[in-house]
């Protein structure tokens, strides 16, 4: 049995926001062992369609590659890789139609070297979401020192030229942000 990760954050409600359809190309950066955006998301963008399933956790895409073999999903594909490094995301330049940072940049050192690698994939007219946690003082979550700045991430959006399409509290507990890039 497997934890879902839903508990605080609706995967299908972020799904509706960045508007995934069939046989979109998504990455999920941080994916994490649960896979709660990676297997939900390549059932609806289906066969035609890849779901990139990015982590620098080597057991986590053993995981993820274990339960997508085990479920038949063949639109999931695992990359190994330091999102904080630019260039390193073994993902072709503007491929994506979307990418999720769930929970993730609170967890990074360089936030915006893992924008800016977010961004280097993302095709145009593609979608990036930011996810975070948004509450400090909570006894789970991350440090109150390592929230991040919504404010930071929408003043190096326009800097990119990305249009800020939705901000939206996700639950008691996170915060989002829908970018847009139109070039």
């Amino acid at each position: 049995m497997y934890h879902s990760g839903n508990q605080m954050i609706d995967v299908h409600r972020l799904f509706e926001k960045a508007q995934i359809r069939p046989s979109m190309h998504v990455a999920d950066f941080g994916c994490g062992k649960t896979g709660h955006i990676i297997f939900p998301v390549a059932k609806i963008i289906g066969e035609m369609g890849v779901v990139y399933a990015v982590d620098i956790l080597q057991e986590v895409l053993l995981e993820i590659k274990k339960r997508s073999n085990w479920n038949s999903f063949l639109n999931i594909h695992t990359i190994w890789s330091n999102i904080e490094k630019i260039g390193s995301t073994k993902i072709s330049s503007k491929s994506l139609d979307v990418g999720f940072l769930v929970n993730i940049l609170s967890q990074t050192e360089n936030k915006i070297a893992t924008l800016e690698e977010a961004f280097r994939l993302l095709k145009d007219k593609a979608r990036l979401v930011v996810v975070d946690w948004d509450k400090k003082g909570l006894l789970f979550g991350p440090e109150d020192k390592n929230h991040i700045d919504f404010d930071q991430i929408k003043h190096w959006a326009r800097k990119k030229g990305l249009a800020i399409q939705e901000e939206f509290d996700m639950g008691k507990f996170h915060k989002g942000i829908i970018l847009y890039k139109h070039e």
